[in-house]
């Protein structure tokens, strides 16, 4: 019988292998800023050795995209409005034809129209919600169902979105997007039970408020994060950094058995009631 105890036993479980994404690829899907929780997963994929595709959301946002995909090493660039017809296949297309398969991708992307957002749900238009809908929570079942041969290609993956606790609860001023990130959390668990058998998993991180481009949008934004700092048992806020750090690891390996989850990353704040 070996001898578990002895040093050597034990210096050999220390340098076990720490998971990693080398040789893995990867899309990116909502890059805006340096700022974006989509940066901060997407460096932590090519920190871990992964290579990515990166998208960007229109020329206007390309001069801010571009530069930061292009750092990350990024071998695939390109344009993608989930509301354009064909932009989203296009780049699905670009992977096949470049790495002919795909290991994850992150789908990081929300929206309302600003007066829809700023009322209250019973004000909603219709067109409205189904347009918020469409980019936040559709287009995630569009990106799964183009990268579902794709991963089974590479004999399984790993899908991630990105919800909020107003999801859950009733978060003021959040309006409209909680119903449709709480949508987009259900979609998770039944692409989840779609995909599990072809080794493909399907994930929701739920980070505490970021100060993000997007989250500008959100009336009292401000005031969200401060209630966030004092009542979170860590007293402070999370970072990109640590989101996406959380999400690589999700994306390895290691986590081939973390299906169908909602992950927060919000410092507790979820667990205060």
């Amino acid at each position: 019988m070996p001898d578990t105890t002895s040093p050597a036993a034990g210096a050999a479980v220390r340098t076990a292998r720490v998971p990693d994404l080398a040789g893995k690829r990867g899309l990116v899907v909502g890059i805006a800023n340096a700022s974006s929780i989509a940066y901060g997963c997407a460096k932590a994929y090519r920190d871990l050795g992964a290579e990515l595709a990166v998208t960007y959301l229109n020329p206007k946002s390309e001069r801010f995209v571009r530069p930061l995909a292009e750092e990350l090493g990024a071998s695939i660039i390109m344009p993608c409005d989930v509301t354009t017809e064909n932009e989203l296949e296009a780049v699905y297309a670009e992977i096949e034809h470049t790495w002919g398969k795909l290991d994850f991708i992150l789908h990081s992307i929300a929206f309302a129209p600003m007066q829809d957002l700023h009322g209250r749900v019973i004000d909603c238009s219709r067109t409205g919600f189904m347009n918020a809908m469409d980019v936040s929570c559709h287009s995630f079942i569009r990106m799964a169902k183009l990268a579902e041969p794709l991963m089974e290609k590479a004999g399984g993956g790993s899908m991630q979105t990105v919800s909020y606790f107003g999801a859950e609860k009733v978060v003021e001023h959040y309006n409209i997007m909680g119903p449709v990130k709480a949508a987009l959390e259900s979609v998770t668990r039944y692409l989840a039970a779609d995909l599990g058998p072809k080794g493909i998993r399907v994930n929701t991180l739920s980070p505490g408020p970021l100060a993000t481009r997007a989250a500008s949008g959100i009336d009292h934004f401000d005031d969200l994060m401060v209630k966030a700092t004092e009542r979170a048992p860590t007293h402070h806020l999370t970072t990109i950094e640590e989101v996406g750090s959380y999400s690589a690891f999700l994306a390895t390996d290691a986590a081939k058995s973390v299906t169908g989850q909602l992950v927060y990353i919000d410092g507790g704040y979820n667990i205060i009631g």
